[in-house]
């Protein structure tokens, strides 16, 4: 199921193995609290090495489904995803930006963009139409 919030994403897991916040808390000796103000998004989600455990104490076994807790994690604090910390990517943000506010990037920013994204994904940098570049600047 995916959630828009951390908060949510971190209840839902917990309600689906079908514990109580407190049965949870006592098999994987979690402060009920704190763990209470985190579903509830009053406090952020607790750093990597805590977020580690407690995807793990939620039994989140899937790649993809912990992925996503993280993604949300990171976005509850405000952070980009640590897989995503590329310099090269980050200094094409605000084209992306843009786009989101109605100002379109121009086609340069796009192909790079895209190139920089495809280059993340499959370790091979490419055009749009899938030809592989040597140069990610062309030159």
């Amino acid at each position: 199921m995916p959630y828009k919030t951390f908060a949510e994403a971190a209840k839902g897991h917990r309600l689906a193995a079908g514990l109580s916040l407190r049965k949870f808390c006592l098999l994987f000796e979690f402060e009920p609290g704190n763990l209470s103000k985190i579903e509830r998004g009053l406090m952020p989600p607790p750093k990597r090495a805590g977020l580690e455990i407690y995807a793990s104490a939620l039994g989140l076994v899937d790649d993809d489904v912990r992925q996503e807790f993280f993604d949300l994690a990171a976005a509850a604090k405000g952070e980009f995803p640590e897989d995503l910390r590329d310099e090269e990517l980050v200094r094409q943000l605000p084209a992306l930006f843009r786009a989101i506010r109605g100002d379109p990037p121009n086609d340069q920013e796009v192909e790079r963009l895209i190139r920089l994204l495809r280059k993340r994904t499959d370790g091979q940098e490419q055009t749009t139409d899938g030809t592989k570049i040597t140069n990610s600047e062309g030159s």
